[in-house]
């Protein structure tokens, strides 16, 4: 029963069957997810576990998930939508694949967690170090923000210096000294930074602009940088190409000053490519972080470098890092299956086919209703700026009408199309989804870009 307490925190009408959302005429029956959410606020820190989840940039009450499978997710009551958000990244293969879930049954019974090592962890290792040039020897983890801060320490105990290069907008988890500059996490909401990170924790940190290698040179002359670190493709401030020349600079200037290259693939990781964004742009860094796809669906991180860093790492050196759940047989045994169904099945091509085709509906729509758009995109990832600057960087991204996305993105999910709830974060495809499904979407993104032009043109 919705209670007038709880109809007092949601900003949209309610009617009890439904929510309208705000000068769009979007009627969805969220009667059940807005019950949860209110529930779930009294032991649940915004009735959340991850920020990006409570909707604030778009408005509106978070949807809560009842079940899913292949392309499709449906929330408590029973709307039906075709995924692009894929848990942000993970789901490549689509929800609940049959291959992967057969193989977790089979390790269900084996026991779930041990202490002690198993040989799906090795055979784990062979499938990442293999796709990786560059990485001789890998350490598993729990998480992409794990991988990330354990990349860091094994870089200044391999080069000895301290200092940090980040660029703005590039998110690279939740670890203290790179939560400064750090895109779609903090500009969902609004945020410039996060409260309890002491300036010691961060005066190592020293931020340059993305596809400007000027802005790193002046760094790196003033010396004691231990690493430089980059999501080759950034996906947290929208999806963001590196310029062509800009990666090859950047290589070249880290490798003349001998500082290392860490390739944060946390979200690219065997989603660009089966290698990477690292394989698509040609380049080897020398230490790479994963997350995300590597799990499958299960909590699994990364980090791997070439033999003479990682034996830095404990117990063959002096770098310490452990986990008690690290390389669990469930979680390795998804990502085994996860990464041979991957390999198998070469997706890749299909899903810069399927990328190009949304582009292109996406920007005739725009165009059709006198909107300013533009997409970028890379292998499986996608992403619309309601703009007319072209976006490169962190700062040319925050020129986009997040009012005008907040109603593209409520058409959208009425029209059963599940979408990122920020401007900042990047759609995602799936070898699940079909034909049907996105044309589907192209009829959404129709109905969408009308629904922003009615609003605002």
């Amino acid at each position: 029963m919705v209670t007038e307490r709880s109809r007092s925190d949601y900003p949209f009408e309610i009617d009890f069957d439904s929510a309208q959302s705000p000068n769009t005429k979007i009627k969805m029956k969220l009667e059940k997810s807005l019950e949860l959410y209110t529930k779930g606020k009294k032991h649940l820190v915004g009735a959340v576990n991850s920020p990006v989840r409570a909707f604030k940039s778009v408005g509106g009450v978070p949807i809560f998930i009842d079940h899913a499978k292949g392309s499709k997710i449906v929330d408590v009551d029973g709307n039906e939508y075709i995924d692009f958000v894929l848990s942000y990244g993970p789901m490549i293969l689509g929800h609940r694949n049959r291959v992967v879930e057969k193989t977790i049954e089979k390790y269900l019974k084996k026991g779930y967690t041990f202490g002690a090592s198993t040989k799906g962890e090795i055979i784990m290792a062979e499938l990442v170090c293999d796709a990786f040039p560059g990485m001789d020897k890998v350490r598993f983890v729990n998480s992409g923000t794990e991988a990330v801060l354990s990349a860091i320490r094994l870089a200044r105990a391999y080069t000895g210096h301290n200092k940090i290069i980040k660029f703005s907008g590039c998110y690279h988890g939740h670890s203290d000294a790179l939560l400064v500059a750090a895109g779609s996490g903090l500009a969902t909401l609004s945020l410039p930074g996060s409260k309890g990170v002491p300036d010691e924790a961060v005066k190592n940190t020293l931020i340059a602009e993305f596809n400007n290698i000027k802005s790193v040179e002046n760094h790196i002359r003033k010396g004691g940088v231990a690493a430089v670190i980059i999501e080759p493709i950034a996906g947290n401030m929208g999806v963001i190409k590196p310029d062509a020349k800009f990666i090859k600079q950047l290589r070249e200037l880290t490798k003349d000053n001998d500082v290392l290259l860490i390739a944060d693939e946390v979200m690219t990781g065997f989603r660009s490519q089966f290698g990477g964004a690292q394989e698509l742009l040609g380049f080897e860094a020398d230490i790479t972080c994963l997350g995300k796809v590597v799990g499958g669906g299960f909590p699994v991180g990364a980090y791997g470098a070439r033999n003479e860093i990682m034996e830095m790492v404990a117990p063959l050196g002096g770098m310490y890092q452990a986990g008690t759940l690290s390389g669990n047989p469930i979680a390795m045994a998804c990502g085994i299956a996860t990464l041979k169904e991957l390999k198998k099945q070469n997706p890749y091509k299909d899903f810069e086919k399927t990328a190009a085709f949304l582009e292109r509906e996406m920007k005739s729509a725009a165009k059709e209703n006198g909107i300013d758009l533009q997409v970028n995109r890379f292998g499986s990832m996608i992403n619309p700026f309601f703009t007319k600057e072209k976006v490169v960087d962190f700062k040319s991204a925050q020129t986009s009408d997040t009012e005008k996305f907040k109603v593209f993105f409520w058409k959208m999910m009425e029209h059963g199309v599940f979408l990122p709830p920020s401007q900042f974060e990047s759609w995602f495809l799936a070898t699940a989804m079909t034909k049907r499904d996105i044309y589907k979407v192209r009829s959404a993104i129709k109905i969408a870009m009308k629904a922003v032009a009615d609003k605002y043109n």
